[in-house]
C-alpha cells in the first residue's frame, strides 16, 4: 500500500449507500489507512462501526470540531474524554477554530481547543486542527500551549508560504488535500517552496473533491490525485511523494 488518507469522514451518512464499496475502491488505489476524524458525539456510533466492519483500513480519532461547538460544548467533551479513557483513538481532532461560519461561539471554539490539545498532550497523541478562516488565530492558540509533547496536522491547509513555515517551525505537519488541484487554490505558491518531509495527503471526504470531481462526493481512492498534484507542484514524481508522505503519516500517528 502506497497511500495513507490522514482525514477522511468515511463514516458520514453520504457513504451509507455504498461505503463498503468506497474504502474496497481506495483500497484497489493503493490507500492502506484511511484516518476517520470525529467531529460530535453524535458521529461517535457511525465511525466506531466503520472502524469495526474495517478494521484494518478505518481508524478513529476522537474529538469535537469546532462547528459543533455550543454554549452546552462541555457535554460532549465530557462523553468523550470518556471514550478517551475506556479505549484507544489514533489521534485528538478534528479540533480547532472556525471563523468561516458562524463567529457566535468563537470564545467557547477556543476554550474547546484548548482542553483539547491538553488531552493530546497528556495521552501523547497527535491533534488535527481544523482552522478555516482561522489560520492566524489557531497558530497563535498553539503557540501559547506548546511544548515538545505537542504535535499533530493542520488540516486542509491552505495558508501562506508564511503561514506554512510558522506551523513547521512549530513541529506540525500540513494536510494537503483537493485545494492542491484547484486553480486558484493558492497552494501553487507555497508547496514549491516546502519540502515533503513536511507534508501528509488527506481527502477530507466527502468535501473537497480534487479535479476532475470538484463539486462531487470526495473518497479516499481520490488520494492519487492529490499527490500527483503535490508532485506537480515539487518536482518530485509520485513514488517519492508517496512514499515520503506515507512515512510522514506512520511519524505522526506512531502507526
Amino acid at each position: 500500500m502506497k497511500y495513507i488518507d490522514t482525514h477522511a469522514h468515511i463514516y458520514s451518512k453520504k457513504f451509507d449507500d455504498d461505503r463498503d464499496e468506497v474504502v474496497q475502491r481506495a483500497v484497489e488505489n493503493g490507500v492502506g489507512k484511511i484516518y476517520m476524524p470525529n467531529i460530535d458525539v453524535a458521529s461517535i456510533d457511525a465511525m466506531l462501526e466503520t472502524e469495526l466492519r474495517h478494521p484494518e483500513i478505518c481508524v478513529p480519532m476522537m474529538g469535537l470540531h469546532p462547528c459543533d461547538v455550543d454554549k452546552d460544548f462541555e457535554k460532549q467533551l465530557y462523553v468523550m474524554e470518556e471514550w478517551l479513557n475506556k479505549r484507544s483513538f489514533a489521534g485528538i481532532g478534528e479540533a480547532g477554530l472556525d471563523l468561516y461560519w458562524d463567529k457566535t461561539y468563537f470564545e467557547h471554539q477556543k476554550q474547546a481547543l484548548k482542553i483539547q490539545i491538553e488531552w493530546a498532550k497528556q495521552k501523547d497523541l497527535p491533534i488535527i486542527l481544523h482552522c478555516r478562516e482561522s489560520i492566524d488565530e489557531t497558530i497563535a492558540l498553539v503557540r501559547s500551549l506548546h511544548d515538545e509533547r505537542l504535535k499533530g496536522v493542520f488540516h486542509c491547509f491552505t495558508g501562506s508560504l508564511a503561514q506554512a513555515r510558522e506551523i513547521i517551525d512549530l513541529g506540525f505537519l500540513l494536510g494537503i488535500g483537493g485545494v492542491a488541484t484547484f486553480k486558484n487554490g493558492g497552494l501553487d505558491q507555497v508547496l514549491p517552496e516546502l519540502g515533503l518531509e513536511h507534508l501528509v495527503l488527506e481527502t477530507d471526504a466527502p468535501y473537497l473533491a480534487p479535479v476532475p470531481h470538484r463539486g462531487k462526493r470526495n473518497t479516499p481512492e481520490y488520494i492519487p490525485l492529490i499527490a500527483y498534484r503535490v508532485g506537480e507542484l515539487t518536482g518530485t514524481d509520485l513514488d517519492e511523494v508517496a512514499e515520503a508522505t506515507h512515512r510522514n503519516a506512520v511519524g505522526v500517528f506512531k502507526l
